[in-house]
């Protein structure tokens, strides 16, 4: 019972060591030189929401900016440098080769090639 009692206890500091939280921040409170980075390397784009971060005792700030049908999501310091860029994504949906599998549309195996 002491060894359960210990791992738990473990497993809750490690829980609270790796903590993060998440705090939807309006584009005017954002550091000047992220939303001057913003302006210069993604020219066009606007802000569509921002989040700070902060993950044992490190915050950064996650931007969301679009264009058109072009969203993408960027991270940066607390000091408004440029960390890296998430993903990307835009209007045009991919085409799926295989469509999901349904009882009207089985996946497809050897012996049930995929519809065109």
């Amino acid at each position: 019972m002491k060894k359960v009692l210990l791992l738990a206890v473990l497993f809750m500091s490690a829980m609270i060591i790796n903590a993060q939280t998440r705090t939807v921040v309006k584009t005017a409170d954002l550091p000047k030189a992220l939303t001057e980075n913003v302006a210069k390397d993604y020219a066009g784009f606007t802000i569509k929401e921002a989040t700070k971060v902060v993950t044992n005792n490190v915050v950064t700030f996650e931007v969301v900016v679009v264009k058109g049908t072009t969203t993408d999501t960027l991270v940066y310091d607390k000091d408004g440098k440029f960390v890296k860029k998430v993903t990307a994504k835009t209007g045009t949906p991919e085409k799926k080769d295989n469509p999901p599998a349904t009882k009207q549309n089985p996946p497809a195996t050897k012996q049930n090639p995929p519809k065109k």
